[in-house]
C-alpha cells in the first residue's frame, strides 16, 4: 500500500486478498492469514496495521444476528423536511444520533432528504421510537417501509473496484 495525491491509500492485490479475509473473519491469527496469502506473519501484519493507520479498515467488529438480541424487525423511514438551515440540521443529526435504533443515516438526493435504517423488537417498538423523534424534531413527512424478509446482507464491500483506482482503467 502506498499513499496518493491526497493521501488516498493505493491499494495492491495483497492488501485487497487480506481484506477479503478480514472482512469475513476480522479474528483469524495473523500467521493463518499471512500462510492464506502468500506471506510470513510479520509482513502480513505490518500490512494490516498500515491500512489501520491509513484508515482503510476504520474498526473490527462483532456483527449480532438482529432476532437473537430482539432487534429483528427492520424499518426503512424516508424522511422529507421544509427545514434546510443549518441549526436546524444540526439539531436533526443530534437527535437522531442519539436514538441507538437507528443503525443507518442517510442524507438524499431526490424526493427523499433522509433515510433511516432502525431495528426495533416490534411495531409497538417503533412506534415509540417515532413519537420520541417526532417530539425532538419538526419533520414535514414521515413514511416508514417494514422490511418483510432480508434477502442479501453483508457488511462486506466489494473490492473488484480497488486495484482499478489510478491506473487510468476507470469506467
Amino acid at each position: 500500500m502506498s499513499l496518493s495525491k491526497g493521501s488516498t491509500p493505493i491499494l495492491d492485490e495483497m492488501d485487497v486478498k487480506i481484506l477479503r479475509i478480514l472482512q469475513q473473519d476480522c479474528t483469524r491469527a495473523v500467521a493463518d492469514i499471512g500462510k492464506e496469502v502468500g506471506l510470513s506473519t510479520t509482513p502480513c501484519w505490518r500490512r494490516i496495521q498500515k491500512l489501520e493507520e491509513a484508515g482503510v479498515i476504520k474498526r473490527r467488529v462483532a456483527v449480532l444476528d438482529p432476532p437473537r438480541i430482539n432487534a429483528g424487525v427492520t424499518v426503512f423511514v424516508s424522511i422529507k423536511t421544509d427545514q434546510h438551515s443549518l441549526a436546524w440540521l444540526e439539531r436533526f443529526h443530534t437527535a437522531v444520533n442519539d436514538f441507538p435504533e437507528v443503525i443507518e443515516f442517510y442524507r438524499m438526493s431526490g424526493e427523499v432528504d433522509y433515510l433511516l435504517r432502525v431495528v426495533v423488537p416490534d411495531i409497538a417498538a417503533y412506534d415509540a421510537f417515532y413519537k420520541k423523534l417526532i417530539s425532538r424534531i419538526e419533520i414535514s413527512k414521515v413514511s416508514s417501509a417494514f422490511a418483510m424478509e432480508q434477502i442479501k446482507y453483508t457488511t462486506a464491500l466489494p473490492l473488484d473496484f480497488v486495484l482499478r483506482q489510478g491506473n487510468g482503467n476507470e469506467g
